[in-house]
């Protein structure tokens, strides 16, 4: 049992239906989810001394009506800060430090293939444009690219367009984000200039997937499917298109939200709960291979 704060379910809950109806996306959906949380709790399924099943009961219940996954109760072993996402954040820059900036991986396979593995998620592009900068300008001058997106967890949209960028040869719409209010919308597009060297938008790209890839790593292998510019190997990922804000509602429990929902200009939808099909299917642990395959015939074609 994880020692923590005493955490009250009722004060919990009462603050996330508050977050849930001010900010969720659809707020038809935010009302059925509230009224479920209410009535869970009066039914006392929460009476449970532990904040991590707590957490696990609770994000049960908030993902049973449309099965978003961003939609979240999260559980934190250390105490976070009250500040709107510093939980999210700290945990983010830990796995920063220890991963390269996200890309823990650069290889030259042969052929003339090269491997960029991007992992555990897309940082902020602030922290991260140096080390992805430093990754992709590296591999541009192999004959074929493979971008491992296996064990990525999601992260900035800002950085998704910052590597699309790298793999595009002309400044390109790649996703809109509608936001709940109605009233904005907010276009995502590759930048025009680079630092370093692009990769380009002709030489063969594959992108690896597996049930674990998720989010704003899902956004990225999207757009590049949907642009038919990238060739995606491995397993349908898990289905989150739903930007989201954390909030602190306990000293270790954040209630994650999204408040908007994003549309490909190519599709016209997205991949929320339907995760991105990848053009072949194959076991993750198996696509590294099959796409340095695929890679290979096509440059001896």
């Amino acid at each position: 049992m994880t020692t923590v704060t005493k955490h009250r379910p009722a004060a919990v809950i009462d603050e996330t239906v508050r977050l849930l109806t001010e900010h969720y996306v659809f707020p038809e959906i935010a009302e059925q989810v509230a009224c479920l949380l209410q009535q869970r709790l009066a039914e006392s399924a929460y009476d449970v001394d532990d904040a991590e099943e707590f957490a696990r009961l609770v994000t049960a219940d908030l993902q049973s009506v449309n099965g978003d996954r961003h939609l979240r109760l999260k559980h934190h072993a250390d105490p976070v800060s009250p500040e709107q996402g510093a939980a999210t954040l700290d945990s983010i820059r830990r796995d920063f430090d220890t991963s390269l900036g996200g890309a823990p991986r650069v290889q030259l396979l042969d052929g003339g293939v090269a491997l960029v593995e991007l992992a555990p998620m897309l940082f902020p592009l602030e922290w991260a444009a140096e080390p992805l900068s430093a990754a992709l300008t590296l591999a541009s001058r192999a004959q074929a690219l493979i971008v491992d997106l296996r064990a990525n967890r999601g992260g900035d949209p800002d950085a998704v367009a910052f590597v699309c960028s790298y793999l595009l040869d002309e400044r390109t719409h790649l996703n809109t984000m509608y936001w709940r209010d109605g009233e904005r919308s907010e276009q995502s597009w590759s930048l025009p200039h680079v630092p370093g060297a692009r990769f380009g938008g002709s030489k063969p790209l594959y992108v690896l997937s597996s049930a674990s890839t998720f989010s704003a790593a899902e956004e990225l292998a999207y757009d590049l499917q949907q642009l038919g510019r990238a060739v995606v190997v491995g397993e349908r990922t898990r289905g989150g298109a739903h930007p989201c804000k954390g909030w602190t509602v306990h000293p270790h429990l954040e209630a994650t939200i999204p408040g908007g929902r994003a549309i490909n200009p190519v599709s016209g939808t997205n991949w929320e709960g339907t995760g991105v099909q990848p053009d072949i299917p194959c076991a993750a642990a198996d696509s590294l291979d099959r796409a340095h395959a695929l890679a290979l015939a096509r440059l001896a074609g």
